[in-house]
């Protein structure tokens, strides 16, 4: 009888540094992407799944993206609209406003 090797898959050899074309692809393209996981970012960027969770973290930092679910395995994010960018603004505006009021 003749035994099947068995199917054996590639192994990819991703990036564990960011490199200057990689971070401008994390902060142009990623946000556009409506469901974003570290699988995703590291599947799309060709980077590990560490630095794509890195890379995750910073940019909910910056605010470009929002975290949906945080578990303790996997973390999902979606890209901010431009709904919610404005919804922060008026907050932002009356705490300044509040401010300018009680310096006079």
């Amino acid at each position: 009888k003749k035994w099947s090797k068995g199917k054996t898959q590639e192994k990819t050899n991703n990036a564990i540094v960011w490199s200057e074309g990689t971070y401008e692809k994390l902060l142009t393209e990623v946000p556009t992407f409506k469901l974003i996981t570290p699988s995703v970012v590291s599947d799309r960027l060709r980077v590990s799944v560490a630095l794509a969770k890195q890379g995750l973290r910073h940019l909910e930092a910056k605010g470009i993206i929002r975290n949906i679910v945080r578990h303790s395995s996997q973390y999902v994010y979606t890209r901010v609209t431009v709904e919610e960018k404005e919804e922060e603004k008026p907050e932002e505006a009356a705490g300044e406003e509040v401010a300018a009021e009680e310096a006079e």
